[in-house]
C-alpha cells in the first residue's frame, strides 16, 4: 500500500491531480465555517442538534455541517442534486429534452444549462426556509421559541433577507464552479467528492461526541466500531453486485474474413438506483413531519399532534408507533428503487438496439422476447437490492433503538451519520475515485491498489 502511494506521486501528472482536488475540497471545508453576514458567529459556535431531528438533520448532513453553522455553503450542493433529480424526472415526461439528451455534447450542455437555472430557483426557495430557521432561533419570531438569542446581528436585521439569500445562493454556486473543475482538473467525480468531504468532515465531531459523552462506555463503543465495520462490508457488497447477462453477437466481416465476434454480458446492478431511493423515501416521509410541526405551531396546544408526531418518529417507546415508521419507510425506498430504475432502464430501447447490432441473449428471440427477459431480470434483481438498502438504511435507528443508545448520544450520533445513506455515498465515491487512481497508475506500467484482484469499480 505505502509503495503504490509513493508510485501515485511519483507521476507528475496524477500527482497535480491529487493535490488540486485535495486543495479545492479543504476550501470547501474552510467555507463550511465562514458564517453569513450579519450572523453572530460567537453563538454559533454553541449551537449543537440532534442529526436524527429529521429534514433539518438530513440536510446538515449533506452540507457537511454547514448548516447549523449558517455558512455560505449553508445548502451544500443539496439543490444542484435536487434539481437533477426534477430534471431526470421531467425528460421522462417531455420528448423534446430527451431528444435534447440525444443530440450529443451540445444537447447535454442545454440540459446541464437549464439544472442550474433550476438550482437557482431552488437556492431562492431553500434560502428563506434558512433565513425563517435563523429568525425563528433568535427572535422566537411566531409561536416558536427563541434558542440563541443574539444569532442575528441587530444593526443588519432590516437588510439581513437579501443579504442572506445573496451570500447563500452564491455559496452553492461556487461549491458547484468546485465541483466542475474537480471532475475537469483533478481526479474523480467534483460533486460526489463534495459530498464525500461534508460526510467526512463530520466524523471528527461525531468521534468526540461518542468519546465525551456520559453514557458512552468501553462496550458501546467496542460494538459500534465493529457495526461500523459489517455495514461497510455489507455496503461494498450492495455497490459491488452486479447480475451479468451473457450475451452473443453474430458473425462479422474484418477485412476479407467472416469471422465470430466475442462474446461479451450486460451487466445490471443489483442496486442500480444507488442511493437515490433513500433520498426520496427520507424527503417523503420527513415531509409530513414538517407539516404537522407547522400546524402544531399554528393550532395551539392540541395533543392529537403529539401522536401523529411520534408515528413518524423512529425513536419512538411505543412499538407500533415506530413499526409503522420502519413499514412506510421500507415500502417507499422499495417503491423509488422499483421507480427509479425504471427511469433509468428503457427494456425497449435496449431490446432494439441489441437486434440493430446483431447482438442477443442465448436460447431467446430478439425484439420483444429480450424485451420480456429484460424486464424479468430487473424485477428479479431490484427487489432483493431495495430490501438489502432497506436494510442499511433502517441500521441506524435500529442500533439506538435496540442498544439503548438514545437519540442524543455521541454514540447515537456517530452510527446516524455513517448510516446506510453516508456509507453508500462514501463506498461508492470512493471506489469511483479508486477505480480511477488504479487506472492512471496501470497505464503506467504500476500496480495498483490491489495486487492479486484489481478493483472492478461501480458497472
Amino acid at each position: 500500500m505505502f509503495q503504490t502511494i509513493a508510485n501515485i506521486f511519483r507521476i507528475p501528472e496524477l500527482r497535480s491531480k491529487i493535490l488540486f482536488t485535495i486543495g479545492m475540497l479543504l476550501l470547501f471545508r474552510m467555507g463550511t465555517h465562514v458564517t453569513i453576514p450579519g450572523i453572530n458567529s460567537l453563538i454559533v459556535t454553541g449551537i449543537t442538534a440532534d442529526p436524527s431531528e429529521g429534514f433539518l438533520g438530513m440536510v446538515d448532513l449533506f452540507a457537511g455541517g454547514a448548516l447549523l453553522k449558517f455558512s455560505i455553503f449553508a445548502l451544500g450542493i443539496m439543490p444542484y442534486i435536487s434539481s437533477s433529480i426534477i430534471m431526470q424526472l421531467v425528460m421522462v415526461l417531455i420528448p423534446s429534452l430527451q431528444k435534447m439528451q440525444k443530440e450529443g455534447e451540445e444537447g447535454r450542455k442545454k440540459i446541464q444549462q437549464y439544472t442550474k437555472y433550476g438550482t437557482l430557483i431552488l437556492c431562492a426557495i431553500q434560502s428563506l426556509a434558512v433565513i425563517q430557521l435563523a429568525n425563528s432561533w433568535s427572535t422566537g419570531s411566531g409561536n416558536a421559541q427563541a434558542k440563541y438569542p443574539g444569532l442575528i446581528n441587530p444593526s443588519v436585521e432590516g437588510y439581513f433577507l437579501p443579504i442572506a439569500m445573496l451570500s447563500i445562493t452564491t455559496g452553492t454556486v461556487l461549491l458547484i464552479w468546485l465541483g466542475e473543475q474537480i471532475t475537469e482538473r483533478g481526479i474523480g467525480n467534483g460533486i460526489s467528492l463534495i459530498i464525500f468531504a461534508g460526510i467526512i468532515g463530520r466524523m471528527p465531531e461525531a468521534l468526540i461526541a461518542m468519546f465525551t459523552s456520559d453514557t458512552s462506555d468501553a462496550l458501546s463503543i467496542l460494538i459500534l466500531i465493529i457495526i461500523f465495520i459489517v455495514l461497510i462490508s455489507l455496503t461494498v457488497i450492495l455497490t459491488q453486485g452486479v447480475r451479468r447477462v451473457p450475451l452473443n453477437y453474430g458473425k462479422q466481416m474484418v477485412g476479407r474474413k467472416m469471422v465470430q465476434a466475442r462474446s461479451q454480458s450486460i451487466p445490471f446492478k443489483v442496486n442500480s438506483a444507488n442511493v437515490m431511493p433513500i433520498i426520496f423515501a427520507s424527503s417523503l416521509i420527513l415531509f409530513p413531519q414538517t407539516i404537522v410541526q407547522w400546524l402544531s405551531s399554528k393550532g395551539g396546544q392540541w395533543a392529537g399532534w403529539a401522536v401523529i408526531m411520534d408515528y413518524f418518529n423512529p425513536f419512538s417507546q411505543i412499538w407500533y408507533h415506530a413499526l409503522f415508521y420502519y413499514v412506510i419507510y421500507t415500502s417507499l425506498i422499495i417503491f423509488f428503487a422499483y421507480f427509479y430504475t425504471a427511469i433509468q432502464f428503457n427494456p425497449q430501447e435496449l431490446a432494439d438496439n441489441l437486434k440493430k447490432y446483431g447482438g442477443f441473449i442465448p436460447g431467446v428471440r430478439p425484439g420483444s422476447q429480450t424485451k420480456e427477459m429484460i424486464e424479468k431480470i430487473l424485477n428479479r434483481i431490484t427487489l432483493p437490492g431495495a430490501l438489502f438498502l432497506a436494510g442499511l438504511a433502517l441500521a441506524p435507528y435500529l442500533i439506538i433503538k435496540f442498544l439503548n443508545l438514545g437519540s442524543n448520544t455521541g454514540g447515537g450520533t456517530l452510527v446516524y451519520t455513517f448510516g446506510g445513506t453516508s456509507l453508500l455515498i462514501m463506498v461508492g465515491v470512493a471506489l469511483e475515485t479508486l477505480k480511477q487512481i488504479e487506472a492512471q497508475l496501470l497505464m503506467r506500467n504500476y500496480e495498483g491498489f490491489m495486487k492479486k484482484t484489481k478493483i472492478k469499480g461501480r458497472v
